[in-house]
């Protein structure tokens, strides 16, 4: 899972975002779940720049406090990223993946990148079943 620690507090009105783990990415809202929420958009337009594949993922660190939440980004953000940072576990290069999966470079490459990757569960399978993992999802209501 994609996701990452902000400090969401009160800033004389309103409620602050900072996100410590990703410089420049912040946000407010009026109220606490205002701000939340737009926390979420925040994160997920600062994680778009991983469309460019020599951007690093900043690592995730876990703080304590009661002004700590955890945010996750859109899923149109973060299942891209997670499959990139798949491969990347498995020291695997784009083209190495690719042939495993039987699909060019620039379909994996699509896969990978944020706002335009839509797989399907099928296609998730394939790709954990191309690296030896198991993909496990859970549906909330």
């Amino acid at each position: 899972m994609i996701r990452y620690q902000a400090k969401i507090y009160k800033d004389g009105r309103s409620y602050s975002v900072e996100f410590p783990d990703l410089p420049g990415c912040f946000s407010s809202g009026a109220t606490k779940k205002a701000a939340h929420e737009n926390a979420r958009e925040a994160l997920s337009l600062y994680l778009e720049h991983a469309r460019d594949p020599e951007w690093t993922l900043p690592t995730a660190r876990t703080r304590k406090g009661a002004s700590y939440r955890w945010i996750t980004p859109d899923e149109g953000v973060a299942i891209p990223l997670m499959i990139r940072r798949l491969r990347q576990k498995h020291s695997l290069s784009q083209r190495q993946l690719a042939a495993r999966l039987h699909v060019s470079v620039q379909q994996l490459q699509k896969l990978e990148t944020p706002g335009k990757s839509n797989p399907t569960i099928k296609t998730l399978v394939a790709i954990c079943r191309a690296v030896g993992e198991e993909l496990s999802l859970q549906l909330v209501a």
